[in-house]
């Protein structure tokens, strides 16, 4: 499959988003190794994951040890997998999301996150959402020391604006590698961080780029002109749009989220699809909608 970067790292163009395999409406454990299984037979290295990816509060960390176990199993080589990880995000167990960006957390998160991966160091550790009680640059910092200590290996950021990607960059000393946030056709206001990110060369990993769980599945029927590409092309509007994702920077690596074999295989054949300037043109006329 088609390289990008991380930082020096080289990893999948199309990576697989962990997320749906451990939250609610989440499969059974055998179609999700499966899932991940999948992606791995398609030559996706990248795997985005975090420790508030559960359901129930006593299960931090599930799709942190979900993905650990399907790599220990995969019969193939998995030494070039680059297993993404975050914290910063809390789900107390009522289907809430909650924010914690205290420095003393996040050190000790990402010394749990290591142990259930079963690695002494995490690939990339990102901080998941700013938290408005904790100023950024103490967050942030939190990662700077990770870094110095050994416990992660590259370091970068979750749903942050402009000035926080500058902010993240200076206190991490010019070492960050990479920034995760929301954007699809439906959720393009995160462009002008895209656009810093190809900038500043950092890796911009967009999270729901087929526009969530909830959505994925109607892509086309929301947005016309990606199901009328995906038709000329004989392949679905959910590849023409990761592959529409692809074409916007080299620095952009989409990462859908799966929790069956054969969307997450759909999603990796977008590296192979070719799209005209032109159908990127029309395509990303959503960027101006």
């Amino acid at each position: 499959m088609e390289q990008r970067n991380i930082g020096d790292v080289h990893v999948s163009a199309v990576g697989l988003g962990g997320m749906p395999m451990s939250i609610e409406g989440r499969p059974d454990e055998d179609q999700a190794l499966a899932t991940i299984h999948a992606a791995l037979d398609a030559g996706v290295t990248l795997i985005d994951t975090a420790d508030a990816y559960h359901r129930y509060a006593p299960e931090v960390g599930h799709n942190e040890a979900l993905i650990a176990k399907a790599l220990r199993q995969y019969d193939g080589d998995t030494d070039d997998v680059l297993v993404a990880t975050k914290s910063g995000h809390l789900r107390p167990g009522d289907g809430s999301w909650t924010v914690n960006g205290r420095p003393d957390y996040l050190k000790q998160a990402a010394k749990a996150s290591a142990a259930r991966l079963g690695v002494e160091a995490i690939g990339l550790h990102q901080f998941h959402r700013p938290d408005p009680a904790v100023p950024y640059e103490e967050s942030v910092g939190a990662f700077a020391e990770l870094l110095d200590e050994g416990v992660i290996r590259m370091a970068g950021i979750s749903n942050a604006n402009v000035d926080q990607i500058r902010i993240a960059n200076k206190v991490l000393g010019g070492r960050l590698v990479s920034v995760q946030n929301q954007f699809s056709p439906a959720f393009v206001s995160s462009y002008p961080e895209l656009e810093l990110c190809a900038d500043m060369g950092i890796a911009f990993l967009p999270w729901s780029p087929l526009g969530g769980i909830r959505n994925a599945a109607q892509v086309g029927q929301k947005h016309a002109e990606f199901a009328r590409i995906g038709r000329a092309h004989g392949v679905s509007p959910q590849q023409v749009t990761i592959a529409w994702h692809l074409a916007l920077s080299p620095v952009v690596i989409p990462i859908p989220g799966a929790s069956r074999p054969q969307s997450i295989q759909d999603s990796a054949k977008a590296v192979d699809l070719e799209l005209t300037a032109g159908e990127v043109d029309t395509l990303s006329g959503v960027l101006t909608d």
